[in-house]
């Protein structure tokens, strides 16, 4: 029951994340002093609920165009899932994150150096390992930016309607 009651939060730090993806890159530096960029990927899911019937919009697509999720933004849909392209120096991470739980998923690390040698294993399981903890740590912080906005005033005073702004200019 708690789970489901407070799904909504995942899903507007998703929406909430690509609004800032799109809109001030800057920001994410602060978490993140290494991060070269951080992308919208090659999938994007909005969910819209009115009147207990579920509108679900999918935009699928290496090339695809986000307008029809900003439609659905002006609807009154959330971002419930966000495919996420993560770069740092060399280094490109990809994954997907689900709003309702925020899990990683369909996770691609970036390339570890060969095993020649047995003595090799250790040191390139503990790269993989280190790996996954820059994704973790990277949407750990990103969630904890956003809940401390989220029970600000900004939120209700600024961030919304910049939100609302964006999702209709476009």
């Amino acid at each position: 029951v708690a789970y489901n009651r407070y799904k909504f939060l995942g899903n507007e730090f998703l929406t909430w994340l690509w609004f800032i993806i799109e809109n001030d890159q800057s920001s994410f530096r602060q978490h993140d002093p290494d991060l070269v960029s951080l992308t919208v990927g090659n999938r994007l899911v909005l969910e819209n609920t009115l009147n207990n019937a579920k509108e679900t919009v999918t935009i699928k697509g290496d090339n695809a165009s986000l307008e029809e999720g900003l439609v659905a933004l002006t609807k009154g849909a959330v971002v419930t899932e966000i495919h996420l392209s993560y770069k740092t120096g060399s280094q490109n991470w990809e994954f997907s994150l689900k709003g309702e739980s925020l899990n990683i998923s369909n996770l691609k690390l970036p390339e570890t150096g060969p095993v020649e040698t047995p003595d090799d294993l250790e040191g390139v399981v503990l790269e993989k390992v280190y790996l996954i903890e820059k994704v973790i740590s990277l949407v750990n912080h990103l969630f904890s930016h956003y809940i401390h906005l989220r029970v600000s005033n900004t939120w209700q005073n600024q961030t919304v309607s910049r939100i609302r702004k964006w999702a209709t200019s476009n």
